[in-house]
Formats: C-alpha cells, structure tokens, sequence
C-alpha cells in the first residue's frame, strides 16, 4: 500500500503521489523566533519528522524544507520590552530552538531558509503579484486583492462573499481606508523611517507574515511541490493566503496534498502563548527525558487533538504531568527491553528455532501502519508487541535456555527500524536509564549513594546469611519507592 494522507484541500485521503516518482518535496512551516518554543510547536514538527523518516525509510528521496521566520512583529516588539535588537534576539531564540530538537532527536531538513535572508524573494513576488493584477499598493503598504483570485478560500473552504472582515476579525479605521476588501491581506506593511524596515519600491517597510513562505518554498521547491505541512491553525488564513499569492502568479497548483496536524490542548482549549496556557519544550525535558514528548506525541493520531495538563511549584518548575510520566515509563521500557536483549550471552544462542512473527515482521506491520495517513498509534501498538516478544526472547535465555540466533539478530535488526521510522530508542540505554533514576531520585529527595550503600549492606547480610537484616534493608528500600533486582551481575535498583 503506498502512503496515504488526509489532505485538507480535498478533505478526504488522497495517495502520495510525487511529481518526480520516488523524490517527494515537502515544505513545513516553522517557528517564528520570538520566545522558546512550547509543546503545540513542536508536536508539528515532531509530525513532519516521522514523515520524513518514514518516506526515506521507504526508500524515497525526500527535499525537506522548514522555514525560521525571523521578521516579525512579534520579534520587534519582544525585543523592545527586553532593550536588545530584533535581530539578536531573534537568532538567539532561533538557537533555543535548534537545540530542543534536536534533543527530541529531529532530523535536520534540508534547507532551513530565513526570511531575512530572502527579502529580494519577497519583493520579486510582491512585485510579480502588482504586474498581475492582483494586489496592489496602498500608501506605502501593498495588498492582495482577494476579490481577483476566485479560488480564493478553497483550502479552509470558506466562500468569499462570508469573508467580511480580515483574518483578525478587526480592522482599524485608516486600514479600512486602504483596502479595497476587508479580507485583503498585507504583502508589504509600510513603517516610518526611523521604524525597523527595509526599502522597496513601495517604500521602507517589512514583508507580510504571509508572503515569505510563498517566496520561501517556491525558491527551493519549484512553483508546485509535493506536500505543505504545518499546524490546523495555519489553515486559515496562513495557509489560505500562501495558495492565493503563489497561485495567482503561477497558475499551478502550489502543493499536491495539504498536511495539518491537530492541536494540543489543555483544559479543552487550544494551547498557545496568547492565552498563557503553554509548556514549553524546555518544560518538559526538566521533568522527564525529551524522548518521552516525542513518545507523548505518537498516541494519538495526529489530526487529533492531544490532551495534556501539568501542575507546577512556587518557583514554576513543572512538578506533575501524568501523561509525560507514563509516556517516560513506555521509553524506559523500550531502552530495558533492548538493554536485555543486548546482555544475552553468545552461547545462548543456536541456529534454527523459532523466529516469532511480532519481531519478524516489525517492519512491514510499521510500514503499514505508518502508510494510512501516518497512523502512529498503530505504530505503537506495533512496537508495544515486539517489546513483549523481545521480552520473552530474554526470559527464554535465561540460565541455560537457548533461543534462535536468527530471532535475537532480527530484534536486534528491530530496534534499528524503530529507531529510523519512529526516532525511538536511539540513545544509549546506560545513559539514559542512569538519567531517568537520578531525575526520579531527586524527585523523592533520595541519594542515590544513600541506596548504593544500603544495597551493599543488604549483600553482605545475606553473605553472613543474615536473612532477616536482608530482608529487612529490602523492605527499608521498597517503602522510598525503589524497587530492587537481583541477577546473576548482581543487584541493580529503579523507580518505577
């Protein structure tokens, strides 16, 4: 089955079908660098990057393009509360970004383009549009006439004659003097001289939010492209207004298929800085490993909204988040899962035997899941029942057991799969079981030296035979919330 995605503009499930067989080209709208980036951020991203994964897992070539605006009216004004300049300010918040994900384990995209460095792009369209006859300038700004592109609101399928105001719902009374449609939108935004601004034809200014990513995908893509990816809040009017101005030039259709992912919610409402209900990405790597959010973002699918609350201390530490914990524990399991699988002893093995069909057939059940419209719950029940069966090899070859040599390779072969389908179970299981027990050690105000050494003590009364002082240290241990496993290495500790 080739891959399947919902695509907005045609509201049903289309198949990926590239204009260059086997090389899809993708654009996805990226952050506007004003602040650190919260979780609804980067549950888009993480989104389009297990589409990226899973199509070159796939075997398919793939252009990845994401954007970084930094021009914004966002920018100019954070940063005059803060005394520093827009473009410090915003190269510093774009570095933010780099950093968390890669800590989530992102792939770069290919091109990673900024609006200020594209500004003779958006010009040169700006200026195409005027010679066209479909936008126009007006005291300084430059607007697209909604009015002379019928097509106009196709994507959030919307008709023209209900579009009776701007995408804000507000217009002032001088904008409303310039513009020929309320719903006309800003190509360029004229500014006073002493203003932030650069010089066009139509005088000082800065481009319209809208305007760069038109500029900015048909530069490295061409002027029609395979997928458009980004949040449903970008449908209308970012995503609307992208159509109309690469469209009314070139007469093409700007993507073949239109992606959005769901929201993340709290209390039922949309998470978003505007509301001061957000959790940032930083947030959540203090409380719990950052593979766990991006775990957190693959149960459920993901043109679904993702429910998540957390409480915070006095200081605004994040202190409670179930859905992070449990999605922390899911991670654990899949690095023990595969550390036992790693400690099973050469002459445990042997040829022949049996290869179950859960880890035999890992990658072809992902590849299907993943097929249908990125069904990443699937995915993970998928994962969730080469775990189990992974566990079982394990339990198998303890003592004298054997199990099949081809079975542990294929396992093996598995978590490789997983890892570049997914992005799951990358890191190095000692690390990152080492950091989970520390962090939740610190949480219960335990030292970990503390429990070191009374494990120790704990050996050497079962050495002296003192079974009751043993038993008697165990139960010390179990009542912090330690649970303790003895094996043939010895006795290790976690908390669960």
């Amino acid at each position: 089955m080739a891959l399947r995605l919902h695509d907005t503009l045609a509201d049903r499930i289309e198949a990926l079908s590239p204009a260059e067989p086997g090389h899809v080209k993708l654009y996805v709208c990226g952050p506007t660098v004003y602040d650190y980036a919260h979780v609804g951020h980067m549950r888009s991203v993480l989104t389009y990057d297990v589409l990226v994964r899973h199509l070159r897992a796939s075997g398919q070539r793939v252009t990845y393009v994401r954007n970084v605006t930094d021009i914004d009216d966002k920018i100019i004004r954070r940063a005059a509360e803060r005394g520093e300049q827009p473009k410090v300010l915003a190269e510093r918040f774009e570095e933010a970004f780099r950093q968390d994900v890669r800590r989530l384990g992102l792939i770069d995209p290919d091109v990673e383009p900024r609006v200020s460095d594209h500004l003779d792009d958006i010009r040169a369209l700006i200026a195409q549009l005027i010679d066209k006859g479909v936008a126009y300038p007006a005291d300084g700004d430059v607007y697209f006439s909604v009015e002379a592109f019928p097509a106009y609101g196709k994507l959030s399928h919307r008709k023209q004659q209900d579009l009776s105001y701007g995408a804000s719902g507000r217009l002032d009374d001088e904008e409303r003097k310039r513009k020929r449609h309320p719903a006309d939108f800003a190509l360029w935004k004229g500014c006073g001289a002493s203003e932030i601004g650069w010089d066009s034809p139509w005088g000082h200014g800065r481009p319209g939010w809208h305007i760069e990513c038109s500029a900015m995908s048909m530069r490295y893509l061409g002027e029609s492209f395979d997928v458009h990816g980004g949040g449903l809040d970008l449908v209308f009017p970012h995503h609307e207004n992208e159509i109309a101005q690469s469209e009314a030039v070139t007469g093409k259709p700007l993507s073949r298929l239109w992606v959005h992912n769901g929201f993340i919610e709290t209390s039922k409402e949309k998470m978003s800085k505007s509301l001061g209900n957000f959790l940032t990405a930083r947030d959540c790597f203090a409380f719990a490993e950052p593979e766990a959010l991006r775990y957190l973002t693959l149960t459920v699918h993901y043109r679904a909204p993702l429910a998540l609350d957390w409480s915070r201390d006095d200081a605004g530490a994040v202190v409670a988040c179930s859905q992070l914990d449990d999605a922390e524990r899911r991670v654990e399991y899949l690095y023990r899962t595969r550390a036992r699988l790693r400690g099973i002893a050469p002459e445990r093995l042997v040829d022949g035997g049996e290869l179950p069909e859960a880890i035999g057939e890992l990658q072809p059940r992902l590849q299907s899941a993943l097929d249908d419209d990125l069904n990443m719950p699937i995915a993970l029940a998928v994962l969730a029942d080469f775990l189990k069966h992974v566990n079982d090899l394990a339990e198998r070859a303890k003592g004298k057991g054997k199990i099949s040599r081809d079975a542990y390779n294929t396992a093996l072969a598995g978590f490789e799969t997983i890892g570049a389908q997914l992005g799951l179970g990358e890191d190095d299981p000692v690390a990152l079981l080492a950091r989970v027990r520390a962090r939740r050690a610190a949480r219960l105000s335990v030292r970990e030296e503390e429990i070191e050494q009374r494990i120790d003590a704990r050996m050497q009364a079962r050495k002296a035979k003192d079974f009751a002082r043993a038993d008697a240290i165990r139960d010390e241990i179990a009542a912090l919330g330690i649970e303790l496993m003895d094996g043939p290495e010895g006795t290790t500790w976690r908390i669960p």
